[in-house]
């Protein structure tokens, strides 16, 4: 029977990227997402792959989704944690609810999304837990200091987590994305990409979704059992954490 993976905010960008590279490395592949029901629609017509909507900001949501996922495909055996948002300002301008709602869904959604299958994966002595962090994680961002605190915490969730999982048979690795190609940067101003972003990264392009749904096929596989604990920089050459 194939093992079952669960990518969080699966249908559309990076996390798509993800749902289908695990799909044809012979997982079943649930795809979670929080808001938008057309893109879902069209992901699974396109992918066949099975979306379940709920917020990971939600502890409750997230329990009643992974049961529904569990009874439906099977225990899931590796998670990848890529739901994330931002709702960017200058901290002096930042509201309560821009710092709270970042949160909540990028690090809370870790705990939230990660407990409830945590004793499983305990149980049966394999686990696969992926986290997808950023390189604002790693370096900071004027502008985002709520986006920033939670993925640099998604890291520190990720270290301490793995020294938890390792004689359990579950490793716990974070991978750390610089500019990647997907819609919402394509939708950051031609001039603004060509002079100021792109002019950044040493090796000359943005990043593709691709590039990083292999590095997590790879980490989710047998061969990565000796890797835990464990960030990958996929930037470009643009930070080196």
């Amino acid at each position: 029977m194939a093992k079952v993976a669960l990518v969080t905010g699966g249908s559309r960008g990076i996390g798509a990227a993800i749902s289908k590279a695990l799909k044809e490395a012979g997982y079943t592949v649930a795809a979670n997402y929080a808001g938008n029901d057309d893109a879902a629609r069209a992901f699974t017509a396109e992918t066949g792959i099975k979306t379940y909507k709920w917020s990971v900001a939600d502890y409750d949501a997230c329990a009643a989704g992974i049961k529904q996922v569990e009874e439906e495909l099977g225990p899931i055996a590796v998670l990848v944690n890529n739901a994330g948002i931002t709702r960017d300002g200058m901290f002096h301008k930042m509201t309560v609810q821009q710092w709270k709602e970042v949160i909540d869904t990028n690090l809370n959604g870790l705990f939230n999304m990660t407990q409830p299958i945590w004793g499983g994966m305990r149980d049966r002595k394999f686990g696969r837990v992926i986290n997808i962090s950023s390189i604002n994680g790693q370096k900071g961002q004027a502008g985002q200091a709520n986006y920033s605190a939670a993925k640099a915490g998604d890291i520190g969730f990720t270290r301490a987590l793995a020294q938890e999982g390792a004689r359990a048979g579950i490793t716990v690795n974070a991978i750390a994305p610089g500019y990647i190609g997907t819609e919402m940067v394509l939708a950051i101003d031609e001039k603004v990409l060509a002079e100021r972003i792109i002019p950044q990264i040493p090796v000359g392009r943005l990043g593709e979704p691709d590039e990083i749904a292999r590095a997590v096929v790879f980490l989710a596989s047998d061969d990565a059992g000796f890797i835990t604990g464990s960030t990958i920089s996929a930037n470009g050459g643009q930070f080196f954490g």
